[in-house]
């Protein structure tokens, strides 16, 4: 299933660890809450991915920018 020998049992292993650790009880709450901080951790990062597209895209309305000058030759 997976390089360096870790195989399909050692998963389940894993799993049956952590359903004693933390109970059948919690564990769609847990993993509700893992959801949620994945959702506010890509909705912090789509930001800064769209300024930055739209930054490259406008073009520059300084004449003397060095960089728009380089581009433009």
């Amino acid at each position: 299933m997976f390089s360096n020998g870790f195989t399909g049992w050692h998963l389940v292993i894993i799993l049956v660890i952590v359903l004693l650790l933390f109970g059948a009880t919690r564990l769609p709450a847990l993993a509700r809450s893992l959801g949620q901080s994945m959702n506010a951790f890509k909705s912090e990062m789509k930001p800064k991915d769209d300024e930055t597209v739209k930054r490259d895209a406008a073009p520059s309305s300084d004449p003397d920018d060095p960089i728009d000058k380089a581009t433009k030759q």
